[in-house]
């Protein structure tokens, strides 16, 4: 008979992927979280940001970078930033840099939130998906093991809860951040 907690398991990681994700979402707001995928060039090797400078947010708006010690990297940071995704533009004063997030324009906001929404819709689909495995699984384990009907229907019931509970749960996530983005 398969055990629930593996689906359960796949479920909460979905969920904190999608959560992980949320949280390099710009909002209008300095979040150091953003910058949690760049790599920079360090002795030849791609290195992330955060082990090779100290990441600081003195204004709402406005986060600061320093590096440790050596400030022969600050060339290489600015070149990470400017190559990401992220549409900022640091301001390099030769010992520290600074990323000032501008306003966030009432369109801007709403196609964040699209995005948002649709990466919610990505990650339920992503339940779902592990739902009709974990049917699969059972149907396939009680033909070898000749369940009964009943511990089968059991099984699918207590699947279903999860995928409800872990399907609120994204919702929850994508409201909470939509409502972040639409805070002016």
């Amino acid at each position: 008979m398969s055990d629930t907690k593996i689906y359960e398991e796949k479920m909460n990681k979905s969920c904190d992927a999608l959560a992980a994700d949320f949280s390099t979402i710009r909002a209008g707001r300095a979040n150091p979280h953003i910058l949690d995928k760049l790599h920079v060039e360090y002795y030849g090797v791609p290195t992330p940001l955060q082990q090779v400078a100290n990441i600081s947010v003195p204004e709402a708006r406005m986060i600061q970078i320093k590096p440790f010690g050596d400030s022969s990297l600050l060339k290489d940071i600015e070149k990470a930033i400017l190559i990401s995704d992220l549409g900022l533009t640091p301001t390099n004063d030769g010992t520290t840099i600074r990323l000032v997030f501008p306003e966030l324009t009432e369109d801007r906001r709403k196609e964040i939130v699209k995005d948002i929404k649709k990466k919610g819709e990505n990650a339920k689909v992503a339940i779902r998906n592990i739902r009709r495995d974990a049917n699969d699984s059972i149907k396939k384990s009680a033909k070898e093991e000749d369940l009964s009907e009943d511990e089968v229907k059991k099984f699918e019931a207590d699947i279903q809860k999860l995928t409800d509970k872990y399907v609120a749960e994204i919702d929850k996530i994508v409201d909470n951040k939509s409502k972040e983005i639409m805070t002016v």
